[in-house]
């Protein structure tokens, strides 16, 4: 194994779902939508989608027992605080939805594990909507 904080969590979920390659098709899947979205592609300020994509990544890997990465370059998630600069409508939550429903879907998972990761990505954009739609 690599270093220390970069172990993974026997039987995670992040394990149980294909480790890293999963979540790497996983986050291509969805910024690949993302990329040509109207509404949620201004909500990223870089031109390249790759920085975005690859925090999203190691966010993910790092919430279902993979390394800690996410942690060790970045600190605590803090996932609304690092939001509140972007207006997140029901709107851009439904679009973002849409874009990970379909990049889950391409997956392949198991019933029971697709179940759970769509649970915590629907929770998890629920949670983030910090705006009134038309702003």
């Amino acid at each position: 194994m690599s270093a220390p904080d970069r172990q993974v969590a026997p039987d995670s979920f992040y394990d149980a779902v294909g480790g890293g390659d999963t979540f790497r098709r996983l986050v291509a899947a969805f910024y690949a939508g993302v990329a040509t979205d109207p509404l949620l592609r201004p909500m990223y300020p870089e031109e390249d989608l790759g920085p975005a994509a690859d925090r999203l990544r190691l966010f993910l890997e790092q919430y279902w027992g993979g390394p800690t990465t996410y942690s060790d370059q970045r600190g605590h998630p803090r996932l609304r605080l690092r939001h509140a600069p972007y207006p997140v409508t029901p709107g851009a939550r439904d679009r973002w939805l849409a874009h990970m429903r379909t990049a889950v879907d391409g997956l392949g998972l198991a019933p029971a594990q697709h179940a759970q990761l769509w649970d915590y990505l629907e929770r998890a954009a629920h949670s983030m909507v910090n705006a009134p739609e038309g702003r």
